[in-house]
């Protein structure tokens, strides 16, 4: 039997070498594609990440939606949307989850699963 709530979710990132004039911070941005495998359209309603720098730092980001929107997707449909994070290091991590709800009122979160934030050729 196929899932109601199959959610599918990938990152792609980039670091963006001439973004910040500060050499002691570095820019990364990530694409999100949220694919709905399920049988229901959901909507994606609150977003949570957990990011950890090269120094073992942790911020954590919550709240409504991402990049301002609060997308609903049908089955088979994705959304994507591009945003971006600051680290103190060159390399680190995030990861998190997205809330969302089906059509019928359910709600359950979608975990995403931790990445690397890294600047490129930096271990040889």
């Amino acid at each position: 039997m196929k899932q109601v709530n199959k959610i599918n979710v990938n990152v792609e990132t980039q670091y963006l070498k001439n973004q910040l004039p500060d050499d002691d911070k570095f820019a990364f941005a990530y694409k999100i594609t949220i694919h709905n495998a399920g049988l229901q359209s959901a909507q994606l309603l609150n977003r949570y990440w957990l990011i950890t720098d090269g120094n073992g730092k942790k911020t954590e980001v919550q709240g409504a939606g991402v990049v301002g929107e609060q997308p609903h997707i049908l089955p088979g449909q994705a959304f994507q949307y591009t945003s971006g994070a600051i680290l103190d290091t060159p390399v680190g991590t995030m990861e998190g989850f997205y809330e969302m709800r089906l059509e019928n009122g359910e709600t359950f979160q979608t975990a995403i699963d931790m990445f690397s934030l890294a600047v490129p050729h930096l271990v040889n």
